[in-house]
C-alpha cells in the first residue's frame, strides 16, 4: 500500500512545536548546530530525528558538564555558528551560569560590539512534579538583572515555536525557559512565520481583554490567569490578561497601558516572590503609573521556600486560578 499522505493537522503541541521550530532553523541555515545531553536520542522529543537528519556534526551529545558545554557554545557562537543549547532541566543552569553572565552576555559589551554571541540556552521548568528541591527551580529572576541577555518564558504551542525561531536567528544570547506543565497543551500553530512580519521578542501579548484587572502571568500562570479570568467574569468583574512572553528586556510599555486602563494589577508568577519577575512588574508600574491605580498592586507567587519532594506538602505551593481569582476580589 502507498504511504499515507502527510498529515495536514497544525495543532501542535508545545514539544512538537519546539521540535519543528529548530527542524526549520536548522535546515534553512547550516551554522545552527544542537548540542547537550540525550539531544541525539530525543529523550523529550524536542530533538527526536534530527540527528538522523543532520549527522554528528551538527547534533551532537554531550558530557554531563554545562559549564563546560555552554562555555564550548559560546565559542562556537564566537565563531560563526548559531548553537541551540539544551540543558533539559531548568536548575541546570545554576551550573553554566558563570558562563551565561560573565561570557555570553558581557563579551559583546567588553569586545566594543567587535562580536556577536547568537547562542539559545533552552531548559525546561519541572515545578510541580515531585522532583524535590534540586529539580524543581524556576531559575529566570537571578537572569532578569543582567545586561545583555535575553530571557523567555513561552506559554502557548505557537510562542514556543515562534520565540525559539526567533531566538535562534537574534545575534545576542537568548535563555528560554519553557514549563514542563505546558508540554501537552496543543493548539493550532500557524505555518506561516510571524518572525518575518512582526518582532516577537521583547514584546508582550494581550490573551485577554479586559477593563476592571490588569493581570501579568509568566509561563503557564497565563492559563490559571485565564481560568480566574472566565470565573471572575460569571461575577460581573472584567479581567485583562497579559503574558510577557519576554521578562528581559520586558514589554513594559504594554503592561503599564493596561494598568493605567483598568487601575488595577495582579502580578502573577511561580518563581519565588522575593526578587521575582511579579516583584520587579509591580514595582515598575507602582512608580511609573501610580496616579493611575485604584488599589495596591497584589503579587501572587511561590513563597521563599525550596519545594519539597512529597507531592502532598509541594500541592498548593505554587499560584493556580483560586489564588488569582481571589487577588483580583482584593484589588477591586
Amino acid at each position: 500500500m502507498p504511504d499515507p499522505a502527510p498529515s495536514t493537522d497544525r495543532h501542535l503541541s508545545y514539544l512538537d512545536a519546539i521540535r519543528e521550530a529548530q527542524l526549520e532553523e536548522m535546515r534553512a541555515d547550516q551554522n545552527v548546530v544542537i548540542l547537550g545531553e540525550d539531544v541525539r536520542s530525543g529523550f523529550y522529543g524536542t530533538t527526536h530525528g534530527l540527528a538522523a537528519e543532520f549527522g554528528d556534526d551538527r547534533v551532537i551529545d554531550t558530557p554531563i558538564s554545562e559549564a563546560g558545554f555552554v562555555g564550548a557554545a559560546i565559542g562556537a557562537a564566537m565563531s560563526g555558528l548559531r548553537p541551540i543549547v539544551d540543558l533539559e532541566m531548568a536548575p541546570f543552569v545554576y551550573v553554566s551560569i558563570d558562563q551565561l553572565v560573565s561570557q555570553a552576555a558581557k563579551s559583546p559589551y567588553m569586545f566594543g560590539g567587535r562580536i556577536r554571541i547568537p547562542i539559545v540556552v533552552r531548559a525546561a521548568m519541572f515545578y510541580g512534579a515531585g522532583l524535590a528541591a534540586q529539580h524543581s527551580d524556576r531559575p529566570y529572576p537571578m537572569l532578569l538583572g543582567v545586561p545583555g541577555l535575553t530571557v523567555v518564558t513561552p506559554a502557548s504551542p505557537t510562542d514556543a515555536k515562534y520565540l525559539l525561531k526567533a531566538a535562534i536567528r537574534d545575534d545576542n544570547p537568548v535563555v528560554i525557559l519553557e514549563d514542563a506543565g505546558l508540554w501537552s497543551a496543543r493548539e493550532f500553530v500557524p505555518e506561516e512565520d510571524p518572525t518575518r512580519s512582526r518582532q516577537v521578542l521583547g514584546v508582550s501579548r494581550i490573551v485577554r481583554r479586559g477593563s476592571d484587572v490588569t493581570v501579568v502571568a509568566v509561563a503557564r500562570m497565563v492559563r490559571e490567569a485565564l481560568r480566574a479570568a472566565e470565573r471572575l467574569e460569571d461575577e460581573g468583574v472584567s479581567v485583562e490578561v497579559i503574558d510577557p512572553r519576554t521578562l528581559n528586556p520586558a514589554d513594559w510599555d504594554t503592561m503599564l497601558a493596561s494598568a493605567e486602563r483598568t487601575g488595577r494589577l495582579v502580578a502573577v508568577d511561580p518563581a519565588h516572590r522575593t526578587a521575582s519577575f511579579a516583584s520587579e512588574c509591580v514595582a515598575r508600574i507602582a512608580s511609573e503609573a501610580f496616579d493611575a491605580l485604584r488599589s495596591p498592586p497584589v503579587i501572587v507567587a511561590t513563597p521563599d521556600v525550596h519545594p519539597p519532594f512529597a507531592p502532598t506538602m509541594e500541592r498548593g505551593l505554587y499560584p493556580d486560578a483560586d489564588s488569582i481569582a481571589a487577588a483580583c476580589r482584593s484589588v477591586l
